[in-house]
């Protein structure tokens, strides 16, 4: 995994107008934390913050702060819930050869059978790799997978140097016959029945 080297400032202000200052001037409040250190308050570019995170599990070169610079992983990023724009995040210190425990995202290749649906409970999975080895994704090729079929976390092919954390047997995905409804999926409708229910009943 290459690293991205992005510029940290420190922060001696704290607090909601002090975030909403920083946040004003472009920058994403941060923490770093980790191997025993005292959290240091750091303030990122929003920009390249935003780029950067659009890679999963990211490790970053944070400049600026301790002897130089320090690598690190994201482990907390909070947005904004409607414009989803950063707010906060936490970065978790690492150095070379250590091993962290990460959520992979899961790839799927392959089509389904015919007649058949993919159903996918887990899009991520829990692994431990070396911080500067960690993989981008696990694949999981459904092709030749029949209906009534189903790969549980063990039947993973984790890349070259990673060890399951997850619960073997966990779900990732089962093929089901297409004409026949689950249970666990409402009709059209119900969804919205049952939610506008929920909000009659909050609402006396």
């Amino acid at each position: 995994m290459s690293e991205v080297r992005i510029a940290a400032e420190s922060r001696t202000e704290f607090g909601k107008g002090a975030a909403r200052r920083t946040r004003r001037a472009g920058k994403v409040p941060a923490v770093l934390y980790g191997h025993g250190t005292d959290p240091q308050h750091i303030s990122l570019p929003g920009h390249e913050l935003m780029l950067a995170l659009k890679t999963p599990n990211v490790l970053l070169r944070v400049e600026g702060v301790g002897s130089g610079s320090e690598l690190a992983l994201p482990k907390d990023v909070q947005r904004d819930a409607i414009k989803g724009f950063l707010e906060h995040v936490d970065l978790l210190l690492v150095k070379l050869g250590e091993k962290v425990e990460v959520s992979v995202p899961i790839e799927i290749t392959g089509d389904v059978v015919a007649g058949g649906r993919l159903v996918q409970p887990e899009v991520e999975i829990a692994v431990e790799a070396e911080a500067t080895n960690i993989p981008q994704s696990v694949e999981l090729d459904i092709s030749g997978l029949e209906i009534d079929s189903a790969v549980l976390a063990r039947d993973l092919k984790l890349p070259a140097g990673a060890t399951l954390v997850a619960d073997e047997e966990l779900l990732i995905v089962q093929i089901v016959d297409a004409t026949v409804a689950t249970e666990a999926e409402p009709e059209a409708g119900e969804g919205a029945a049952a939610e506008a229910g929920a909000e009659g009943e909050s609402a006396e």
